[in-house]
């Protein structure tokens, strides 16, 4: 990954492995808004602005550091794509979305953001955890505010989620704050995938795919293949029909190994895209 560093941003020299509208619109992400061509990213409390030129991207921030870990820059996506390509059924989603790159989230916002997504469409999930920033969160741009800290969260009760919109997810919320702690997803992470996907389960509002986003986006499990609509039409298309999404899982892990996260990324991108312009 090409990059440059400079006082008030870092300069992506290398479009081939970068496009902010396949980052994020690939459904790992809630915290960014588009306006124009010009994506505005905003995870826990930091802010970068996204500026498309002829030639390349520049990332305007002032958390440098933070920034090139959250692209995963230094990360060679280029090779990844090469592994991938072995597989026929990635030839296209790898030319579709040839710039996406798995974000490096926060864990604790990563798991509030994916329970609140459950039955969920994107405008609606980055609605409500739009609410919930600007009634706990600190402005940190224009009328863009910081996710709440878990102690600020903690207080909150159910009433105070579904006034944010979160429906019957509330009730999930306000539990999940009671079974766990920012520190206390930290302290498990050491734990085999497998291990970690059976505890982050146990959880109240974390069912089996949002256990896998949860490993992908927030753990940066490569071994995990978060199955949901889309990736079940995708399978049933190239592979057999079937609704058990478990099966689905565990037969696409098989396949693709350390690469499942990778893959999963442009398989739903490409999918969901596409039908949606059918």
């Amino acid at each position: 990954m090409v990059y440059e560093i400079f006082k008030n941003g870092i300069l992506i020299n290398d479009k081939k492995s970068f496009n902010p509208q396949h980052i994020f619109e690939c459904g790992q992400v809630f915290c960014y808004k588009k306006i124009g061509n010009t994506f505005l990213s905003f995870p826990k409390n930091k802010f970068a602005k996204i500026v498309e030129n002829k030639n390349d991207y520049f990332i305007e921030t002032k958390d440098i550091s933070f920034f090139v870990n959250y692209f995963d820059l230094k990360t060679n996506y280029e090779d990844i794509k090469k592994q991938l390509l072995h597989f026929p059924i990635m030839i296209e989603p790898l030319k579709y979305g040839y710039g996406i790159r798995i974000l490096k989230q926060d864990l604790f916002e990563t798991l509030i953001s994916f329970i609140i997504s459950a039955n969920n469409n994107i405008k609606r999930i980055q609605l409500i955890l739009n609410n919930i920033r600007k009634n706990l969160g600190n402005k940190i741009f224009d009328d863009i505010y910081s996710f709440p800290n878990y102690e600020i969260l903690s207080e909150q009760d159910e009433n105070f989620f579904v006034k944010m919109g979160a429906g019957y997810r509330a009730k999930y919320i306000v539990n999940v704050l009671k079974q766990i702690s920012p520190e206390k997803l930290i302290e498990i992470k050491n734990l085999d995938t497998q291990s970690l996907r059976k505890e982050l389960i146990k959880l109240s509002g974390v069912g089996p795919k949002v256990a896998d986003c949860i490993l992908l986006f927030g753990y940066n499990r490569q071994d995990v293949f978060p199955v949901d609509t889309w990736i079940n039409k995708c399978y049933n298309q190239f592979y057999y029909p079937t609704f058990n999404r478990e099966k689905i899982r565990e037969n696409l892990v098989k396949q693709f190994g350390f690469l499942s996260g990778y893959a999963q990324q442009y398989l739903f991108y490409y999918q969901r895209s596409l039908l949606n312009k059918n």
